[in-house]
């Protein structure tokens, strides 16, 4: 597949399913995919500041080409715009501006935008459609697939929300182009995921392929964009409100939504990052456990060093709370069923399961380890 080439994925609910296009590009054509989707010829854009500055322009020209009037809101980028706060305001813009129950949500940034605009179009006038036209690489391989939508609260990430299907998703590898190289590696985590839960092949073609899609290959991004995005539909399609395989998904973000309430949702870690600590440490307990060998953690931790990431506790800057205290914040995650904390742990590459059976002896001593100097 070259770089030019668009690819497409279906995601295939009964009574729901979309497309997911991906290419570069796509923004600019945005009006010509979305028109066939309104009654009338208007939207309405969330997104956030820095996004704004940089791409706004290209989309509402795309819109525009294809007759299609827009008015957009852009709040501060950040995941503390993911909030009460964040979704009353972006709720009554979208009232004040009028958007109907026929009309169409734009989501039109990263993660903490889909999510948050995703959520204020699933309960403005009781569900209003939207699409994602989502700008990071985590948000184009992760959050935009899949209909999960939603906010954070003062006692953890995403506790409040909604499961709502976009009605498209238009993912512009272009749009990659200008993100910080931290912002992309970040994105990355999520893809490493894809490959540890349920593709070894794809892993492999990750350690090879992997420094070139990092320095900006458009074909392998592509790919790596397409594959990830046909494992979640895949996944989404058997199970789509996390009942069962779902949950496969959140491979590494026990760990992962702890550690960001540890550092205060705040720029010491991004998601993608403690996706990728947390993954590490998913294969360290697997181990400790003696489901898996020790070569596995070891040669995951191989690869996320030649991409330049973190993977252990004391790669975060800034001092973390014991192990003690992190177990007790991974007792609010949402895989927590009758008091009971579930973790997602691996047999090996690619073969990621759910278990509640795991002793908090050993949850302690692996985050003790990776702590350590």
């Amino acid at each position: 597949m070259t770089a030019s080439q668009t690819a497409t994925v279906r995601v295939d609910l009964p009574g729901r399913a979309y497309d997911i296009h991906v290419g570069a590009g796509l923004a600019a054509q945005a009006g010509r995919h979305i028109a066939p989707l309104l009654r009338r010829s208007r939207v309405a854009i969330v997104t956030d500041e820095t996004v704004a500055r940089a791409h706004l322009a290209t989309l509402e020209e795309g819109l525009a080409a294809a007759g299609i009037e827009a008015v957009s809101l852009s709040l501060p980028a950040g995941e503390a715009t993911k909030s009460w706060e964040g979704l009353a305001r972006a709720t009554e813009w979208m009232i004040e501006n009028r958007i109907e129950r026929g009309d169409l949500v734009v989501a039109f940034g990263g993660g903490v935008i889909g999510d948050l605009a995703g959520f204020a179009a699933a309960i403005m006038r009781r569900g209003v459609r939207f699409v994602q036209i989502p700008t990071t690489l985590l948000a184009q391989v992760d959050s935009s697939v899949g209909g999960k939508t939603g906010i954070n609260t003062a006692q953890g990430k995403n506790l409040a929300g909604a499961f709502h299907q976009p009605a498209l998703v238009l993912a512009d590898i272009a749009l990659l182009d200008t993100l910080p190289r931290r912002e992309f590696l970040s994105g990355y985590g999520e893809v490493v995921k894809y490959g540890l839960l349920g593709d070894a092949d794809f892993f492999e073609w990750l350690e090879t392929h992997g420094p070139r899609l990092r320095e900006g290959d458009a074909a392998a991004r592509l790919e790596a964009v397409r594959r990830s995005c046909e494992m979640k539909a895949e996944i989404v399609m058997r199970d789509e409100t996390e009942q069962g395989d779902r949950a496969l998904l959140n491979l590494g973000h026990t760990f992962c939504h702890a550690l960001e309430a540890a550092t205060g949702y705040s720029d010491r870690l991004r998601h993608g990052e403690g996706v990728a600590i947390g993954c590490a440490l998913a294969f360290d307990l697997s181990a400790r456990l003696g489901l898996c060998s020790q070569e596995e953690p070891s040669r995951l931790r191989a690869h996320l060093a030649e991409m330049g990431m973190r993977a252990e506790l004391r790669d975060i800057p800034g001092d973390l709370p014991g192990a003690e205290s992190l177990l007790d914040l991974m007792g609010q995650d949402k895989k927590v069923k009758e008091g009971v904390l579930r973790f997602v742990l691996a047999r090996g590459i690619g073969r990621a399961f759910m278990t509640p059976d795991v002793p908090k002896e050993a949850v302690i001593e692996v985050l003790r380890a990776s702590a350590a100097g």
